[in-house]
């Protein structure tokens, strides 16, 4: 079954929602972090991306709707915050993922909340980078199926002879004539 946009759409608008969700869950958690004492860079560069991308993501819901208006410019903006959603990711990872999560950034947090914000960062991350691939094979489809086919006009040179291998045409002859 070849991929088109009456397949695109649904699932380019759940994988928006999820990805907004995402964004909009990790900038509640890291701005209670934020709020409850004292917060590292690492911290600050999660909300600085959960809030730009709340912000950001909200043309992807319209995008399959208008592919040829929003599509490159949605898809620009899935590539620059795929890597900015790795970073917080990996930023994410090297302050939960360790043996000592509870006197990390903020220190006295419990793990659970530090590993939640984990978790949502990585989905926020997937669902963009998965977005991207939609919006690409959403374009591709689009594409494909308004283009229409034109007929290849054969060349023809003025004054020149009909190939040999051409159809003749048969004129009948009169009568009494050989």
């Amino acid at each position: 079954m070849p991929f088109s946009t009456a397949l695109a759409r649904p699932l380019q608008l759940a994988t928006r929602t999820l990805q907004w969700s995402s964004a909009v869950i990790v900038m509640g958690l890291t701005s209670f972090f934020i709020s409850r004492g004292p917060h590292g860079q690492h911290i600050i560069y999660q909300e600085v991306i959960a809030v730009l991308s709340v912000a950001f993501f909200l043309p992807a819901f319209v995008s399959p709707f208008l592919p040829t208006a929003l599509g490159k410019f949605v898809l620009l903006i899935d590539v620059i915050f795929s890597y900015l959603w790795l970073t917080a990711f990996i930023f994410a990872a090297q302050d939960y993922s360790q043996n000592l999560c509870y006197f990390n950034a903020p220190p006295g947090m419990t793990c659970g909340r530090k590993k939640a914000n984990e978790a949502f960062i990585f989905l926020a991350f997937i669902m963009t980078f998965l977005g991207m691939f939609l919006e690409v094979a959403s374009l591709w489809a689009y594409r494909k199926e308004n283009s229409t086919a034109q007929p290849i006009p054969e060349k023809t040179v003025p004054g020149a002879r009909v190939p040999l291998d051409a159809p003749v045409e048969h004129a009948t002859a009169p009568a009494g004539t050989v």
